[in-house]
């Protein structure tokens, strides 16, 4: 499955959104969900956002590409999503939580590490925020 996610920053926030449903319920990390059949990259992450936080973005560029298999109890693969994360830029309002998610903020990036978070999350946070201020990055990474 073609997942997509949107790595939004305010300064030196970053959103994130509690997940409100399986995979990883309980757990925080980037606003975003699985692309729809027909529907262009830009467009779903654009949605995703404006249903679980209220906001609107700009999608400006894709800044990391991972995979993710989560097995199951019996070590049998229940998930395997490609996942593809946009920086955007964020147009202004406040998040508030929509549909699948139970919270959602705008995090430090200094606070991250206090967050239960996704796997790969805070290191792909951490990348794309080194990216927007220039430095390059590598955009598939099989280790994240």
């Amino acid at each position: 499955m073609v997942g997509v996610g949107a790595i939004i920053f305010r300064g030196r926030e970053v959103l994130l959104v509690q997940r409100g449903r399986e995979p990883s319920y309980g757990k925080w990390s980037i606003p975003g969900g699985l692309v729809e059949l027909g529907e262009n990259l830009r467009d779903a992450v654009e949605r995703e956002v404006r249903e679980e936080s209220g906001l609107e973005v700009e999608v400006e560029d894709l800044a990391v590409t991972l995979d993710r298999v989560i097995l199951d109890e019996n070590r049998r693969i229940e998930y395997h999503y490609v996942l593809l994360d946009f920086l955007c830029r964020w147009k202004g309002g406040e998040p508030r939580a929509a549909t699948d998610v139970l919270r959602c903020e705008f995090v430090s990036l200094d606070a991250l590490s206090g967050y239960s978070l996704t796997q790969g999350t805070e290191e792909a946070v951490r990348r794309v925020y080194r990216l927007s201020l220039g430095e390059r990055q590598r955009i598939y990474d099989p280790d994240l």
